[in-house]
């Protein structure tokens, strides 16, 4: 079974860790397309304000038609994060949230370029194993030939990420057992009498020289990566 820090924030085997997520690293969470009845129905479960569930009043006031919750939006860019990244590093728990702005409303039809970018990173003090990355995340409008018309959301957040495991490869033991130099007997010439040798006296035996061999290697540790520590507050 593959341990927890192996595992992608989805349980798959994990290719992203730690060393990996450094500042300056802008990651394409893809493009998503609202949907109206998602989006009313979202509203009418978890935000039932007017202007998100009635469309005359909604029409009839400044918004000039019913919009999306800011909580269905930034769940939109959660469901982008966990496809598009979380899926695919070695992630834990968030210790927070920072900042989460709403700049624009968000309406049935409307497409949405996410993306997050990595602003800091260090080891965690508060949890060995692990390490803390700032990251940005935004959301923007797309016109109709796909380029950005104005950004609807932002946020900068918190997340814990395991730390790349080191291997080590090791050789195995040479065998213990002493070589022998005795050498099989040789054949008798035939129709020879054997050689009969008067037994020798006991004595202490004297051990042959053993034979070299190549020497014994040790454990090869295979080095983590460079690790990132730009300074940021500690989780």
């Amino acid at each position: 079974m593959t341990p927890p820090a192996l595992r992608s924030g989805t349980g798959a085997p994990a290719e992203l860790f730690f060393e990996d997520l450094v500042p300056g690293l802008t990651v394409d969470l893809g493009t998503v397309a609202v949907d109206g009845d998602e989006m009313r129905a979202f509203a009418r479960r978890f935000d039932p304000q007017w202007y998100h569930v009635d469309p005359e009043l909604a029409e009839a006031s400044r918004h000039g038609g019913v919009i999306a919750s800011g909580f269905y939006t930034v769940s939109l860019f959660m469901r982008a994060y966990v496809d598009h990244l979380l899926s695919r590093a070695a992630a834990d728990a968030s210790p927070g949230l920072e900042e989460l702005r709403w700049l624009a409303p968000v309406r049935a039809g409307d497409r949405l370029a996410v993306r997050v970018d990595v602003i800091g990173a260090r080891p965690s003090s508060a949890r060995p194993g692990l390490g803390t990355v700032i990251l940005t995340g935004t959301m923007l409008r797309l016109g109709p030939d796909n380029r950005p018309e104005q950004e609807v959301l932002r946020t900068r957040f918190r997340g814990w990420f395991a730390l790349r495991p080191v291997e080590t490869d090791t050789e195995p033991e040479p065998s213990s057992a002493e070589p022998t130099d005795a050498a099989p007997p040789s054949a008798e010439p035939a129709g020879t009498e054997p050689a009969v040798t008067e037994p020798a006296e006991a004595g202490p035996q004297q051990a042959g020289p053993p034979h070299a061999g190549p020497p014994h290697a040790g454990p090869v540790q295979v080095r983590p990566s460079e690790q990132t520590t730009q300074a940021e507050q500690h989780a």
